[in-house]
């Protein structure tokens, strides 16, 4: 079974997003991961959840919950977060399709 990982992405700092970014890629590789798609936030059509803001969205895509759930707690990932955090606030969450 498929799982996409969405990110909501509400950002604090480009530059620290840039080389944020320019990193995370190969660690989703490395647990057979791929970035699906990325892209801005335009305007809610409902909110009945009331989502916070955000600025961007990115999904990722893994073959199983296993290696979405591995790649999150990998210390590959893990060695990200200080610039991860200085860069955005994020929300994660995975869905099975």
């Amino acid at each position: 079974m498929t799982i996409k990982v969405i990110g909501l992405i509400h950002l604090n700092d480009p530059k620290a997003f840039e080389e944020y970014r320019g990193q995370v890629g190969d660690t989703v590789a490395l647990y057979e991961g791929k970035i699906a798609a990325r892209g801005t936030f335009n305007t809610f059509l409902w909110n009945e959840l009331e989502c916070g803001p955000f600025s961007a969205f990115v999904e990722l895509e893994f073959p199983d919950l296993e290696r979405s759930q591995s790649w999150a707690n990998s210390p590959e990932y893990q060695s990200l977060l200080a610039i991860r955090s200085k860069a955005m606030k994020l929300t994660l969450f995975s869905v099975s399709i």
